[in-house]
């Protein structure tokens, strides 16, 4: 019973994280959790430890445990490296991946086509982690999936909005996500690196799109006005 509390705070943090509903930077409460989930303190700290070394929490010295946070820095050193990692991650994932893998990787991507029919927002941005989570588990390379895993928490973050379309030049987008998925799996199951290479820098560069869209929106209905012919001969007469 405690196992499956403690493997619901688990996933529950991991899926609070990667969808935003906790800030980056947001304090964890060990005590309000171990409340909430009828845990004693113990199993609540392993839980943190855990996702500490996964790269979803930050453990500070004397002042607790914080959702890891997101800022410039970490910004730029994740356009930087995101496409280097998803390509060499593709590359060897062609390689190692076994048969049950490529059947792990099918199954996440119906899921995720499900969500992405439903606009179900959170279930996609679940189903997309664990589909490139499958990506470095194929890879089977110890020192490249834990530089995915942490690359895989911020993409979640910053582009969470591509999973809530609001027009429909997004929803265009959402549905070539889904594409790229299934030629993914295709060039896989064909042992084909190349393609598979090509449909990184496909993806990265959609993905890419859409967190700059988020990153730097569009100004608001207010800002149009400043400048505008109105607005001067308004500051004429003022």
């Amino acid at each position: 019973m405690a196992k499956a509390i403690k493997s619901n705070l688990y996933d529950d943090l991991k899926r609070q994280i990667l969808t935003m509903e906790l800030d980056p930077d947001a304090d964890l409460d060990e005590g309000s959790m171990s409340e909430r989930y009828g845990l004693s303190r113990t199993p609540v700290r392993d839980i943190f430890r855990r996702l500490a070394g996964e790269g979803y929490i930050d453990i500070r010295e004397n002042r607790g445990a914080r959702v890891i946070p997101m800022n410039h820095v970490t910004l730029r050193n994740f356009f930087l490296v995101a496409p280097m990692i998803y390509a060499a991650i593709g590359r060897l994932a062609v390689q190692n991946f076994k048969p049950t893998q490529l059947a792990d990787l099918k199954q996440t991507q119906e899921r995720f086509r499900t969500a992405s029919v439903s606009m179900d927002p959170l279930a996609m941005v679940i189903e997309n982690n664990r589909f490139h989570e499958i990506f470095g588990e194929m890879s089977a390379n110890a020192y490249l999936q834990p530089s995915l895993g942490r690359l895989l928490i911020d993409h979640a973050r910053i582009g969470h909005t591509f999973f809530r379309p609001r027009n429909d030049d997004m929803k265009r987008r959402l549905q070539v996500a889904v594409d790229h998925h299934d030629a993914f799996i295709e060039a896989v199951a064909a042992h084909d690196e190349d393609a598979v290479v090509d449909l990184v820098f496909e993806h990265w560069e959609l993905s890419r799109e859409n967190m700059e869209m988020f990153i730097a929106p569009q100004g608001l209905k207010a800002d149009a006005l400043v400048g505008s012919p109105a607005t001067q001969s308004l500051e004429k007469s003022s």
